[in-house]
């Protein structure tokens, strides 16, 4: 039955033709974001202080947040309004900052748009199985992403360097979106989901959703003093962004701080919250 499915979405992607972007792509147009909501601003963020000359319009899509509890077609097509949005404001690159939306869409917009820098992001578990060989590595990811193909693909790849165990965490970016990221409440969710799971051997968590860094300071005082890394691929993925704009030239050859636009489909609310956000310090 799976390789029913795989030879089936290998044969829509082949069906896929390249479609033009309509503009010319230029070192002086804006990056842009996209994310289910407010889970993208950690990977922003990054991408601010990898970039900071450059300007970004941010894209997060609360209104029809979460997209890990949604069928893979319906996270497609939101993802894909989100996306013509963008570029219809003329964008020069593209970060899709949600995992979620990575494993549903980001190989049809690679073949579709093949002239734009694209980024999606994935869980940090390559770096993760290479700094702790033979050790116990907990992924903590929305369950829509840890049923994904494209999860399943990089659980393989290094099943063989460290045991990998993928937590499922129904309900935990939903924190993030209504901005309630302290309290009792959250320590609750952690000793429900993540509880049983702690024991000596675990050695890292990586935090498979862009959502979870703004979490890391209550996941840390969760964990205690137990010596746990909190990894995530939020620097990476930026680094990358940047590695593909250079390699096409589009990066901006004028200095200074560049500009920022946040844009939320469910409304002001949500944009001062996005602000509030990315204001608050990286937590280690």
């Amino acid at each position: 039955m799976r390789q029913e499915l795989e030879d089936g979405i290998s044969k829509e992607l082949t069906a896929l033709k390249p479609v033009s972007l309509g503009y010319e792509l230029s070192p002086d147009l804006p990056i842009g974001f996209m994310d289910s909501g407010m889970g993208g601003l950690s990977v922003l963020r990054e991408a601010r202080k990898v970039m900071p000359e450059e300007d970004f319009i941010y894209f997060g899509d609360s209104a029809n947040a979460p997209y890990g509890t949604k069928p893979e077609e319906e996270i497609r097509r939101c993802t894909f309004q989100v996306v013509d949005y963008l570029l219809n404001r003329k964008i020069k690159g593209l970060a899709i900052a949600c995992n979620t939306a990575t494993s549903a869409a980001v190989a049809r917009l690679r073949l579709l748009y093949p002239e734009l820098p694209l980024v999606g992001i994935e869980p940090a578990l390559k770096p993760a199985a290479e700094r702790f060989p033979g050790k116990e590595i907990l992924v903590m990811a929305t369950p829509m992403t840890i049923e994904q193909e494209k999860f399943h693909n990089l659980l393989a790849r290094y099943e063989n360097q460290a045991k990998i165990v993928p937590v499922p965490c129904a309900g935990l970016m939903e924190f993030v979106e209504q901005g309630s990221i302290y309290g009792d409440e959250l320590d609750g969710y952690f000793e429900e989901h993540l509880g049983k799971y702690m024991h000596d051997d675990v050695k890292a968590i990586v935090l498979g959703c862009t959502h979870y860094p703004f979490l890391k300071k209550q996941l840390r005082a969760y964990l205690g003093d137990r010596d746990v890394q909190l990894l995530d691929g939020s620097l990476g993925t930026s680094r990358e962004l940047r590695r593909r704009l250079e390699e096409k030239h589009l990066l901006k050859t004028k200095s200074g701080e560049g500009s920022l636009e946040l844009l939320n489909s469910a409304g002001e609310e949500k944009t001062t919250l996005a602000k509030k956000l990315l204001a608050l310090p990286n937590v280690e």
